[in-house]
């Protein structure tokens, strides 16, 4: 048995509309009256039409495809943001390409070449570094780059974040006014720039206090490491308050603390991360962190690379969104501070 394909033109004809006013129908953005749009929708769904999107693609030089590149997705943030962001594109007529790319050398320049092969309208970059040479092949491509919770050096590449600096300091000014003596730091992967960030901005509100870090561990954003770090930093001269670079990692510290070496949190040491996972909210962790405000910094993603999309004159920009510092019980909380 054989079939053929429907084409636009019986679509047409059994609507009784012009094969123009069927290409409007399904064009994303395109005008047709309500009218027009039920009797070309009921006539497709009778003769069980398909439009060719690539085919039109083609035509229009539109694919209204997204290239997402995404490290990893063990890390809860991630998962959200990416329903964040696929939500927040399909409601303005776009679809998500995801690629996975681990931070090795060359792994993410190879997953942006593909995509750059794919026609995607633009690319969001999450949580990987990109090449300065990547991101000059994207510009000559005519394909807008906004990278999303990572910034690099240089002022050609657009980037949304939370306020990394501030965040980290807002955790040591909590360590400070709750009368901590002995303060450590848990670092994520160092060529990451929220992990710069959020210790630059961590050890300067402890220098501006006259103090300096007790001690400090690499976990490198992943959980095994980090349980490492934790038993190095606790089998001699531990702190008594401890930052952990992000919640994926302070999850486990925390395990590791309580299950592992018998010590109590907060009682025997404070614990702190950052990003507010869905994770640090239950009851068996209770994680004092930084909260980064994914549903914000989504919509200024969305809305910064579109507007490259529509405006290829457009300027690159710069956001960084504020994040709330959200007390809970693994930390000992300041007198007269507010939960």
């Amino acid at each position: 048995m054989t079939t053929t394909k429907v084409t636009s033109a019986e679509v047409a004809a059994l609507a009784g509309v012009s094969q123009s006013a069927v290409s409007r129908v399904f064009t994303p953005g395109a005008s047709a009256s309500a009218k027009t749009v039920e009797k070309v929708r009921s006539a497709a769904a009778e003769l069980g039409y398909r439009p060719n999107v690539l085919a039109r693609a083609m035509v229009s030089g539109k694919s209204r495809m997204i290239g997402l590149v995404v490290a990893y997705l063990d890390n809860q943030f991630y998962p959200d943001v990416l329903e964040r962001l696929s939500n927040a594109l399909q409601e303005r007529g776009y679809h998500v390409l995801v690629f996975m790319a681990s931070q090795t050398a060359g792994n993410v320049d190879t997953v942006v070449e593909e995509l750059l092969d794919y026609q995607v309208d633009g690319i969001i970059a999450a949580s990987v570094a990109l090449s300065s040479d990547l991101s000059a092949r994207c510009r000559a491509a005519g394909v807008p780059l906004v990278l999303f919770n990572r910034a690099q050096d240089g002022e050609d590449d657009s980037v949304v974040t939370s306020d990394n600096t501030a965040g980290g300091a807002k955790v040591a000014e909590m360590f400070l006014a709750a009368g901590h003596e002995r303060i450590g730091y848990i670092a994520g992967w160092e060529g990451a720039s929220t992990q710069r960030d959020r210790e630059f901005g961590f050890m300067r509100a402890l220098a501006a206090a006259g103090r300096s870090l007790h001690c400090r561990e690499v976990g490198n954003f992943r959980m095994e490491e980090a349980r490492a770090a934790a038993r190095r930093m606790f089998a001699h001269d531990p702190p008594d308050a401890l930052f952990v670079a992000n919640d994926h990692m302070a999850l486990a510290v925390m395990d590791t603390l309580r299950f592992e070496l018998g010590l109590r949190v907060p009682l025997d040491v404070s614990v702190a991360g950052y990003d507010d996972v869905p994770a640090a909210s239950w009851p068996s962790y209770d994680l004092t962190t930084v909260r980064q405000p994914a549903g914000r910094m989504v919509a200024e993603t969305v809305d910064l690379l579109l507007g490259l999309v529509e405006d290829p004159t457009t300027p690159p920009r710069s956001v960084e969104v504020n994040g709330q510092l959200i007390l809970r019980g693994s930390a000992r909380i300041p007198q007269g501070w507010d939960t």
